[in-house]
């Protein structure tokens, strides 16, 4: 059965695979604990939404969590959005304010882009995490808080520090715990569940009826590539419910561009399970083949455990030339 977590004021999280599902459950395990997690992956993949998981399976799940996306404001703008400001501080600071930091208090705060975040602002977010004081803008007065950190970003953060865009010493502090979030494509049990999470959603909005989705809508999803995640996807399935007119979703109502071809399932077979399975094949035996059968290496690439893939090539008996 697919994990299904939802909360007031929170995202409903829906995982099947069994890459998110072990993502959980050590997910399960940081939360109980306040260290800094780094979450990483590309964009659209959900960041924000297991930051949330984090928040809500910890002790402070009753405390605020506030969200700042750290590539949405300017630097001045972004100081003041953090750690707030005092009456007079700069035009237009017409009164106290009270900064995000401060609003976590006892809670968690999750920093999203923090790998747009600016040297002198990490700087300040590092005495934060040390120090655990920070000063609002215009004011020399420490404020004391206890707030967990929680980042995510979509950029390569190593090679930002190698080239002195990251300072080295933070990236430790909020590194604590890194927790990657694989693509979509690498997770296609995961898209079945997710369409039809966002057709209902959308069909109500849009005020129809949808059955689910044609066998060539679904095997068009699950093979395409997903360059934009689960974002894309819900775009997708969004402008699917506008223009398609029903009973079922079909490929064209998708509207993306053209995906690769699966492997067409043997006659009598085609449903959803071997339509997975054949994407399954075709993906690993790519990753393979790119990495030269070096199971070592392809396990890496997948961001899954060698014995799993083992077993994967094993229970598809895929087979080609091993180095």
């Amino acid at each position: 059965m697919p994990s299904k977590i939802d909360a007031k004021e929170y995202h409903t999280l829906i995982a099947k695979s069994p890459l998110i599902l072990e993502k959980l459950e050590i997910i399960d395990r940081v939360a109980q604990t306040d260290s800094s997690v780094l979450i990483l992956g590309e964009s659209g993949v959900g960041k924000e939404l297991f930051a949330e998981q984090i928040h809500l399976r910890s002790p402070r799940s009753g405390a605020p969590f506030i969200r700042v996306n750290c590539a949405a404001l300017p630097e001045g703008l972004l100081e003041s959005e953090l750690f707030g400001h005092v009456k007079g501080a700069f035009t237009n600071a017409i009164q106290n304010r009270r900064g995000r930091f401060e609003l976590a208090d006892t809670g968690t705060i999750f920093l999203d882009e923090i790998g747009d975040l600016s040297l002198a602002l990490q700087s300040k977010l590092l005495r934060v995490i040390q120090q655990k004081t920070f000063e609002k803008v215009g004011s020399n007065t420490p404020v004391t808080v206890d707030v967990r950190i929680l980042a995510a970003t979509n950029k390569d953060i190593e090679a930002l520090v190698e080239k002195g865009e990251f300072r080295s010493d933070l990236y430790y502090r909020i590194n604590v715990f890194p927790i990657h979030i694989p693509p979509l494509r690498q997770r296609p049990e995961d898209i079945p569940e997710l369409a039809g999470f966002f057709m209902k959603k959308y069909q109500t909005e849009t005020k129809k009826q949808f059955t689910g989705f044609s066998n060539d809508a679904m095997e068009f999803m699950l093979s395409y590539s997903w360059p934009g995640n689960i974002r894309e996807l819900q775009n997708s399935v969004e402008r699917a419910c506008v223009i398609g007119k029903g009973p079922r979703i079909q490929k064209d109502d998708l509207f993306f561009r053209t995906a690769p071809v699966i492997p067409e399932p043997a006659e009598g077979s085609r449903n959803l399970k071997n339509a997975i399975n054949a994407f399954k094949i075709q993906f690993i035996q790519k990753v393979l083949e790119e990495n030269k059968w070096n199971q070592t290496e392809t396990a890496k690439a997948l961001d899954i455990q060698r014995t799993y893939l083992s077993r994967l090539i094993k229970e598809f008996s895929i087979k080609g030339e091993e180095h």
